[in-house]
C-alpha cells in the first residue's frame, strides 16, 4: 500500500470522500500518516544491516552513514564465524564503541544490525502488510483530533459529524493505535533478547552482575 492508497483508506474511515469539499487536504493527511509511520518505526523499526570497517587503533565506529537510525540491536565481530559472534557495545551520539579486549586492526569488518525508520511515499513502502491497518488507525486518530481542535468554538453545520464526535473518535483510534504499538514492541524486545546478547546486562532480582 503506497501513500496515495493509504490516504484513500484514511479518508474513507474519516467520511471525507467528497472531492469538492475535503475536510483535510492531501498534505494534511500525509502529515498525519507520516506521524503514525514515525511512531510505528520507534516501536517496530525496519530491520536493516550494514557492514562497517574498523580504523587502526580504535574501537569506535561512526554510525553517521546509517541514515534514519532508530536503534542498534546487535553487533557482530569478528564476522564470518558460525555461530555468529555478537559482542557488547556502547553508544554515544553517532559513535558505537566495541567493548572488546583487543583493539581491532584497520579495515576489519563489523556487521551492525539496527532498526531504521520505515518509508511510505507515493512509490514505495517498507511497512509490512499486517501493519498497514495500524498505520491507518494512527493517521486517522491524529487527523481527527487535529480537526476537532481546529473546529472548537467555530460554527459547525455538520450535524452528527461535529468536533465533539471527531475528538472522541480520534481519541479512541489513538488509544487503539498506542496499545497495538505497545503490544508489538514487547514482542520485538523479547525476540531480540533471545537472539542476541544485549549490550547492557538485564536487570534481575536474584542475580548480581557486579559493577
Amino acid at each position: 500500500m503506497n501513500l496515495t492508497e493509504m490516504r484513500a483508506r484514511v479518508r474513507r474511515d474519516l467520511h471525507d470522500e467528497d472531492v469538492q469539499n475535503y475536510r483535510w487536504s492531501d498534505d494534511e493527511l500525509s502529515r498525519h500518516i507520516d506521524h503514525a509511520v514515525r511512531e510505528l518505526s520507534l516501536s517496530i523499526p525496519l530491520e536493516a544491516k550494514a557492514t562497517l570497517a574498523t580504523s587502526e587503533g580504535s574501537r569506535g565506529l561512526s554510525l553517521s552513514s546509517l541514515g534514519d537510525l532508530v536503534n542498534v540491536e546487535a553487533v557482530e565481530y569478528p564476522v564470518g564465524r558460525y555461530p555468529p559472534s555478537y559482542v557488547r557495545f556502547s553508544l554515544w551520539g553517532d559513535t558505537l564503541t566495541l567493548l572488546v579486549g583487543k583493539t581491532p586492526s584497520a579495515g576489519e569488518e563489523v556487521n551492525i544490525y539496527y532498526g531504521n525508520l520505515h518509508t511510505l511515499d507515493e512509490a514505495t513502502s517498507t511497512i509490512p502488510s499486517p501493519l498497514e491497518d495500524l498505520v491507518a488507525i494512527g493517521g486517522e486518530g491524529y487527523a481527527a483530533i487535529e480537526w476537532a481542535s481546529y473546529a472548537t468554538n467555530r460554527v459547525n453545520v455538520g450535524g452528527g459529524l461535529t468536533w465533539e464526535y471527531y475528538l472522541t473518535w480520534g481519541q479512541e483510534r489513538l488509544s487503539s493505535f498506542m496499545k497495538a504499538l505497545s503490544k508489538h514492541s514487547r514482542k520485538n524486545r523479547l525476540r531480540l533478547r533471545q537472539l542476541y546478547r544485549p549490550y547492557e546486562p538485564p536487570k534481575s532480582q536474584t542475580t548480581d552482575y557486579g559493577p
